[in-house]
């Protein structure tokens, strides 16, 4: 029996490219969102984007933590050896913006598993990390996520299944360590997504869904994921969080490129 009405946010990462950032959120709320997330905010004043927010309506629900740098090809520190400091003072980061912007949760990348040392080694470590995040976060309230993201998209990321980041929030057992579920990257590793998610939602450790179409990760009206039925599996099972619509629009940055291919999400408003 559908119990909830899903709850869809706008990732402004890869949604709307054709308006400058600032000018997304509006693009979003204009198109029946009443959330948003997206990668980094920290190229802009917190206190711009919260008015952007405030103007338009909408809830922020997810952001990154500093990756480290971005530009150079790291994508997460939470792996790293000898980069104690800088993950610390990530996170420090993301909180200060998370605190600005009411925004609940925050996503901890990985990052890309470095030579030289066991695959053991870097769990401890990664965990020994994601303890002290999640105990940071837990003094303002604020969920702290890990995603296993595909290795086509991320060469040689560390966290690649749901079983790997379920198993890191059983040996930490802070209650606002999660799993951000992103399908799209659930399909391409391990496949078998909704038992996937019938197996992992009911423990209550999933905060946050992501979606996007497989496998070129376009609107989730095209691929081979039925994203119908596994909507009606997640309604099923009473998810009331926020699924994140984090996938490049099929005409890309041309004008209304974004809206164009929203009907998807216009059917089920």
């Amino acid at each position: 029996m559908v119990t909830n009405m899903l709850q869809f946010a706008a990732n402004l990462s890869m949604l709307y490219q054709e308006f400058n950032f600032l000018d997304r959120f509006k693009a979003a709320a204009d198109d029946g969102f009443t959330a948003v997330e997206y990668l980094f905010p920290y190229d802009f004043k917190a206190q711009d984007i919260a008015q952007r927010l405030h103007s338009h309506g909408l809830a922020q629900v997810l952001f990154n933590a500093p990756p480290g740098d971005w530009a150079a090809g790291e994508r997460g520190l939470a792996c790293l050896p000898d980069r104690e400091d800088e993950f610390r003072q990530s996170i420090d980061r993301a909180l200060e913006y998370a605190a600005a912007l009411h925004c609940p949760r925050i996503h901890v990348m990985a990052g890309l598993q470095p030579q030289g040392h066991s695959r053991a080694e870097l769990m401890a470590l990664y965990t020994r990390r994601m303890a002290w995040a999640a105990e940071r976060a837990s003094k303002q309230g604020v969920d702290v996520l890990m995603e296993p993201i595909n290795t086509r998209d991320i060469p040689g990321f560390f966290l690649n299944r749901q079983d790997e980041a379920h198993a890191v929030v059983a040996a930490v057992g802070a209650p606002n360590l999660k799993v951000q579920m992103d399908l799209y990257h659930c399909q391409i590793v391990e496949g078998d997504v909704a038992m996937k998610i019938r197996q992992y939602l009911p423990t209550g450790n999933v905060g946050h869904i992501q979606i996007a179409g497989v496998p070129a990760r376009n609107e989730p009206d095209t691929g081979e994921l039925n994203y119908p039925y596994l909507f009606q599996v997640l309604q099923e099972l009473g998810y009331s969080g926020w699924i994140g619509c984090e996938y490049r629009p099929l005409k890309g940055a041309v004008p209304d490129g974004t809206r164009s291919g929203l009907q998807w999400f216009k059917n089920l408003l």
